[in-house]
């Protein structure tokens, strides 16, 4: 794509953890922060079978990050994503000015997203 640079990754490899994968598929979760470009807007994946596509691709600095991009991301909150990152990634701390790319994305089905009442957050 000519507005971003090349990708760092397949985009099938956005979205890996189980947990993650779960509140995706939820409708819980409609974006990923990566350091690298793993999808461009308008490329789809899927995720145990349910197509998804890539709808936005921007830059942020994780301080820039709030509640409402916590939620974004599956959590409740930013403390409870900040945790999970700093959880699956031990040997990296948590870096204001570190610059992520935020990939958004949307289910491309027509099946709704199950009903989660009563599940927690990513």
């Amino acid at each position: 794509m000519e507005d971003h640079p090349e990708k760092t990754c397949s985009i099938d490899r956005l979205i890996r953890h189980p947990r993650l994968v779960a509140a995706a598929l939820a409708g819980r979760k409609t974006e990923q922060r990566r350091d690298g470009v793993y999808g461009w807007p308008g490329e789809r994946f899927t995720l145990q079978g349910v197509p998804f596509v890539c709808t936005a691709l921007e830059r942020q600095r994780l301080g820039d990050m709030d509640d409402a991009d916590a939620r974004a991301e599956g959590f409740p909150d930013l403390a409870a994503y900040r945790e999970m990152i700093l959880t699956l990634h031990r040997t990296m701390g948590w870096n204001p000015d570190a610059l992520v790319w935020v990939h958004r994305f949307r289910r491309c089905d027509d099946t709704p997203a199950p009903s989660n009442e009563g599940e927690e957050s990513a």
